[in-house]
C-alpha cells in the first residue's frame, strides 16, 4: 500500500492560516474564524481540535481547506526528483536505444506513458493542480505517488511524441556490471585459437586442452559454459562459420539475390544446363553388333523459359557435349522461336565455338579474331554466363531438383534407381537397367506433367501451371521465328563426301538422291543432317557452304521385291517424262527450222584471187612430189628388249593387291591404309601403287570406309591391322 503525500504542517491555527496567504483563504484571523464558523469546521472532531499549551484556541486540519489551498500545500511537500544531465539521451539516441529493447520492457514503458496521460487528463478535468491529480491516479492505478513523480521527471523537457522512448526502465541503459572474476586474456586467446579451426573440433575438447596449458602457465580460468558464452559473445557467428567451415559455407549464409522476372515475356530469355539422372539406362547396341549396349546414367540437356519456368526442349545423351546442346536448341527454336537472351554456365559443352563463337564475354578456349560465329551469335541472341558452380544463378536447377524425385524415383524405374549420393544407395542397387526407349517414354511423360502441373507459387504463376503462364504471354509477345535457311544452322555437318555419276550421295550406309542432283554429279559436297531423324534426308551444300538443295533417303529393297521394282519403274518413267517435257519446253525449234535459218545467213561464194607472183624453184629434183619414206626396220635385239619391258610391266601389275577383283571393299581399304602408313613412315612404294592409291582415295567407298575406321579404329577388320 502506497503512503499518501501530506504537507509538512498538517494542523493550522487561524492566525497561521491568515499569515500563509493560501489561495481561496482569508488573509486575517477574524476572516478565518468566520469561515470556520460558517463551514462548521469544529463539528468534525477528527479534523478540528483544541490546541494544547499556552493560549489555547483551535487547530484545524489542512484537509478542511479549499482545493486550491490544499494543492499549494501538496506542491510544497512534493518530492524533488532530479535527473542528471548526463543521463539524458538525445532524441535519436533514445529511440535507437528503445527500439533495441525486448517486448516486455517496451510494455512497461507503454504502461508508464498511460499513467502519465491519465494524470494529465485528471489535472485538466479537476483543475486542482497536478499534485491532486497524481494523488488521485496513485490511489486508482496502484502506483505510488513518488513513483509517478519520478516518471514525470524522466520526461521533463521532452516532446510529447518522444515520451515513450524516455519512459523505458533505465536499468537497461546502465553499463554491464563488472564480473567478480575474469579469466586471463591469454587463456581466452588460446581457447579461441583451438576452437576456430577448419577441422571443426568440439568445444569441450578445445576447453580441456586449453585448460592443460593454463594450468602449466598459471593463468586464471572460468568454467566451460561461461567460456562458451564469452566466445559466442565476442566472436560472431559469421566469423565462426568462416574459420571452421570455410569461405563456401560463409557464402551460403549470405541471402541470395532475388531477381524479378515479372517484367520479362515468354521467349525473351531462356537458360539451359545438363542434368545427370540417378537411373541406370541400357543403350542400344551399336549397328552391326549383337552384344548388349552400354549401361550408364543418361545426361539430359534442357532449355527452360525463364519467365514462365516451362521446359521448352530436351535431348538425351551419354555425356555432356555441344552436339546435344545444338540439337536441343534447334528443337526449341523450331517449335517456339528465337529467344533474345540465353543464359549458360561456362562449361565446355556450352562454350563450344559452334554454339557461342564470337561472343564477347566467352572465356573458354583460345579466342581468335577469325573465329566463325556460333549458332546463337548468328541468330542474334545475347549470351550471358552464369557464375560457375553456383546453382542459384540458373533457374533451371530448381526444375532439376523436382525431376530428381518425380522422374528418377518413378515406380517404373524400381531396381534401376542409383541413389543421389554414393552413401544413399538403395538395397536393390544395380539389379536392373531401363531400356533407353522406355526411359525416353517415361521422361517425356514426366516433363509434360511438370509443365502442366497446377498450383505453382512462382512470382508469375499465382497458382497456375507453367504452360498456362507461357501460353498467355506467348500469345501477345513479339516472337522471332526462324527462316528455312536458319533452321539448317543447328544440323550436324559432314564434309569430304562426293556424289557418284548419278549425283546421289552415300552416307552411313544409305543412299540420298533427288533428281536435281544430276547437276552435281562427281562433285564434293558438304551435308547437314539431324542424327535423331536421319531418315528425314540430307541438306546438301557446296564446298564453299552455298546451299544446293534437299536429298531424301532412298530405301534399299529386296532383290526379288516385285512391288518395289514396279514402284521404281514408275519413278523412272515419271522422271523421264518430266525431263522430256522440260527439254521440249526449252527446245522450241526443230533441226529443219534451224537449218533453214543457217542457210539464210550462209556467206556468198567469191572468186579465188589470181596469183601474180611465182616463186622459182632451183636445184635437182626440186618441184617434184617427195616419195614416201619406207617403214623403219628394227633389229632382233631391239625387239627382244621391248618384249622384256612389256613382260616386266605386266608382272608389276599382277603384283598389285588392288588389281584383284575378288577383294572386297574392306580389304581394299586395308591395303590403302597400309600404303598410307608406309608413306607416313617415308617407306618406298612403287609408282603403280601410288597411282592406284590416288585413284582409290577419290572413290566414295574409300570415304565410307575411312569414316567408319575413324570411329572404330582397326576393330573394323576383325583383328589388329597388320
Amino acid at each position: 500500500m502506497t503512503k499518501a503525500i501530506a504537507p509538512a504542517q498538517e494542523w493550522w491555527t487561524a492566525e497561521e492560516i491568515a499569515l500563509a496567504a493560501l489561495p481561496d483563504m482569508p488573509s486575517s484571523k477574524r476572516g478565518v474564524n468566520l469561515l470556520s464558523d460558517r463551514l462548521q469546521w469544529r463539528a468534525n472532531p477528527d479534523l478540528a481540535r483544541r490546541r494544547e499549551g499556552r493560549g489555547g484556541g483551535w487547530e484545524y486540519s489542512w484537509q478542511l481547506f479549499p482545493d486550491r489551498a490544499r494543492a499549494k500545500l501538496l506542491s510544497a511537500a512534493a518530492p524533488k526528483v532530479e535527473v542528471k544531465a548526463d543521463d539524458k539521451m538525445g532524441r535519436d539516441e533514445a529511440w535507437a536505444w528503445f527500439d533495441a529493447l525486448p517486448k516486455p520492457v517496451k510494455a512497461k514503458a507503454e504502461a508508464r506513458l498511460k499513467v502519465i496521460d491519465t494524470v494529465e487528463a485528471v489535472e485538466r478535468a479537476l483543475m486542482q493542480g497536478r499534485h491532486v491529480a497524481v494523488q488521485t491516479v496513485a490511489r486508482t492505478s496502484g502506483n505510488g505517488a513518488r513513483t509517478i513523480w519520478t516518471w514525470f521527471a524522466m520526461i521533463d523537457g521532452v516532446r510529447a511524441d518522444d515520451r515513450l522512448a524516455y519512459l523505458a526502465p533505465r536499468n537497461r541503459a546502465a553499463e554491464g556490471r563488472a564480473r567478480s572474476k575474469e579469466c586471463d586474456p591469454d587463456f581466452f586467446a588460446v581457447l579461441k585459437s583451438m576452437y576456430l579451426r577448419l577441422t571443426v573440433p568440439n568445444f569441450t575438447d578445445c576447453y580441456r586442452d586449453s585448460l592443460k596449458i593454463a594450468k602449466s602457465k598459471g593463468w586464471s580460468v572460468l568454467p566451460e559454459r561461461t567460456m562458451r558464452r564469452h566466445l559466442d559473445k565476442s566472436v560472431s557467428k559469421l566469423t565462426q562459420v568462416l574459420t571452421r567451415e570455410g569461405v563456401e559455407a560463409l557464402k551460403r549464409l549470405y541471402p541470395p539475390q532475388v531477381r524479378d522476372k515479372s517484367a520479362l515475356t515468354a521467349m525473351e530469355a531462356v537458360n539451359a544446363d545438363f542434368h545427370k539422372f540417378d537411373v541406370f539406362v541400357r543403350w542400344p547396341a551399336p549397328y552391326g553388333q549383337t552384344e548388349p549396349g552400354v549401361i550408364t546414367r543418361p545426361q539430359m540437356v534442357a532449355f527452360q523459359d525463364i519467365y514462365s519456368g516451362r521446359i521448352l526442349s530436351w535431348r538425351i545423351d551419354q555425356t555432356p557435349n555441344s552436339t546435344a546442346v545444338q540439337l536441343c536448341a534447334g528443337d526449341m527454336i523450331e517449335t517456339f522461336g528465337i529467344p533474345r537472351h540465353v543464359l549458360f554456365d561456362n562449361g565446355r559443352e556450352f562454350a563450344a565455338k559452334s554454339l557461342t563463337g564470337g561472343a564477347s564475354t566467352r572465356f573458354r578456349f583460345k579466342i581468335k579474331e577469325d573465329d566463325p560465329q556460333g549458332l546463337f551469335e548468328k541468330l542474334g541472341c545475347k549470351i550471358h554466363w552464369a557464375t560457375p558452380y553456383h546453382g542459384q544463378a540458373k533457374p533451371i536447377e530448381r526444375a532439376f531438383r523436382d525431376m530428381c524425385s518425380s522422374i528418377a524415383k518413378d515406380v517404373r524405374f524400381d531396381g534401376a534407381y542409383t541413389g543421389n549420393t554414393p552413401l544413399a544407395k538403395p538395397e536393390d542397387y544395380g539389379s536392373r537397367a531401363i531400356d533407353l526407349e522406355v526411359f525416353l517414354k517415361v521422361l517425356a511423360e514426366r516433363i509434360a506433367e511438370h509443365n502442366a502441373r497446377q498450383d505453382r507459387r512462382s512470382s508469375t504463376a499465382f497458382g497456375r501451371s507453367f504452360v498456362d503462364v507461357f501460353d498467355e504471354s506467348y500469345a501477345t509477345a513479339p516472337i522471332r521465328k526462324a527462316t528455312e535457311a536458319q533452321r539448317r544452322l543447328w544440323l550436324l555437318g559432314a564434309e569430304g563426301l562426293k556424289t557418284n555419276a548419278h549425283g546421289s550421295v552415300w552416307f552411313q550406309g544409305n543412299e540420298f538422291y533427288d533428281t536435281w542432283m544430276h547437276e552435281i554429279a562427281n562433285q564434293r559436297v558438304v551435308v547437314r543432317f539431324d542424327p535423331a531423324d536421319f531418315r528425314a534426308g540430307l541438306h546438301i551444300y557446296s564446298q564453299d557452304e552455298a546451299y544446293l538443295g534437299h536429298a531424301p533417303i532412298r530405301q534399299a529393297v529386296g532383290f526379288f521385291d516385285a512391288d518395289e521394282a514396279r514402284v521404281h519403274a514408275r519413278a523412272i518413267k515419271s522422271f523421264q517424262k518430266a525431263e522430256r517435257a522440260l527439254a521440249k519446253a526449252h527446245k522450241t525449234l526443230t533441226a529443219a527450222e534451224l537449218g533453214g535459218m543457217m542457210d539464210a545467213v550462209a556467206p556468198i561464194e567469191t572468186a579465188a584471187p589470181a596469183s601474180k607472183v611465182v616463186k622459182p624453184v632451183f636445184g635437182k629434183g626440186r618441184g617434184l612430189i617427195a616419195a614416201a619414206r619406207p617403214d623403219p626396220v628394227f633389229s632382233e635385239e631391239a625387239v627382244r628388249a621391248g618384249q622384256t619391258a612389256i613382260v616386266a610391266d605386266l608382272a608389276a601389275h599382277r603384283s598389285l593387291p588392288a588389281a584383284s577383283d575378288d577383294d572386297g571393299p574392306r580389304e581394299m581399304f586395308r591395303e590403302a591404309l597400309r600404303l598410307e602408313r608406309a608413306l607416313e613412315a617415308k617407306e618406298p612404294i612403287t609408282r603403280d601403287q601410288q597411282r592406284w592409291l590416288t585413284s582409290y582415295q577419290q572413290h566414295p567407298a574409300y570415304a565410307a570406309e575411312r569414316m567408319l575406321w575413324e570411329m572404330q579404329g582397326d576393330a573394323i577388320f576383325g583383328t589388329a591391322n597388320r
